[in-house]
């Protein structure tokens, strides 16, 4: 078949995304530790050896892969987890789509490649267990109540305390008790639940979520000595803590980022502005003065 210049470039493109993919399946089938998720990866990976196949068809060249992109998708997937980086990938993939919509009038199996690449794929995707996302319900847990509790906490204590070591001091003791004791009610709600978690790693992971949390949230105040420039920078942190773990959430588990994230960051500006004021008339009724 004679293609256009244009068609022609549509389709080495094709092709060297379908080879692209091909690679970055073949590596981390090898690297999943569940030989289920291991033969899905290898299935997706010769599905795309095949669309390149048949691409090559009518081009009648042969292309290299992106090695660049290759190596980024594996990297993000073996950091993040292969559900997002593999859901990530798929995601940048909305131009092509409308690429085959535009070639299927010279070529007739870009739509069936189409309709492969949308649902086949898809569900195989869907097949995929990942330990990770098992738990994200138990790391949801160990941010929101580090969040909520602790912005506010720091809030109520920067103007109660007015002393940037006294307010690290009572936020740290605070969080890790906290901590403690949310990592300790999420293994002994696990425990009581029907589920396949398991309830050790649950409080792991809760706990791990909470603990980060405070630290990030207390480094400011180990660092400078304006509280006030502290409590922004702690605020500041837990707007990004909510907006990378709620991206993280949306792309992994295709779930809304817009509302998850306005909720999260809602509740938990909202529980430190109520403290900040209480803590002010805290100290007004108490008269303390450090």
């Amino acid at each position: 078949m004679q293609l256009s210049e244009d068609v022609r470039k549509k389709v080495l493109k094709f092709q060297r995304t379908e080879i692209t993919e091909h690679h970055i399946y073949a590596r981390l089938a090898k690297k999943v530790d569940s030989a289920e998720n291991a033969q899905i990866m290898e299935k997706i990976s010769q599905d795309e050896l095949r669309h390149y196949d048949e691409w090559k068809r009518y081009s009648q060249q042969d292309i290299q892969p992106d090695w660049s992109k290759v190596w980024w998708y594996y990297l993000i997937s073996r950091i993040f987890g292969y559900t997002f980086g593999i859901k990530l990938m798929e995601q940048g993939e909305q131009e092509a789509q409308h690429n085959y919509a535009q070639i299927a009038s010279t070529i007739p199996d870009a739509g069936r490649l189409q309709h492969e690449e949308n649902v086949h794929e898809e569900q195989l995707i869907g097949m995929l267990d990942e330990e990770r996302l098992q738990y994200a319900g138990s790391v949801v847990l160990g941010l929101n109540d580090a969040l909520v509790e602790l912005t506010g906490a720091l809030a109520g204590l920067t103007l109660a305390l007015q002393n940037v070591k006294l307010i690290a001091l009572s936020g740290l003791i605070t969080g890790i008790a906290a901590a403690m004791s949310m990592a300790a009610s999420e293994y002994l709600s696990t425990r009581s639940e029907d589920t396949d978690k398991h309830p050790g790693r649950a409080a792991v992971y809760t706990g791990i979520a909470y603990i980060g949390t405070v630290f990030l949230l207390i480094l400011p105040y180990l660092l400078f000595d304006n509280y006030y420039f502290d409590l922004a920078w702690a605020l500041t942190t837990a707007v990004i803590i909510i907006a990378v773990f709620n991206y993280y959430i949306s792309i992994a588990k295709g779930e809304p980022f817009r509302a998850r994230f306005l909720e999260m960051a809602g509740l938990s500006l909202g529980v430190a502005l109520f403290s900040f004021v209480i803590g002010y008339f805290i100290r007004q009724w108490l008269g303390i003065e450090v």
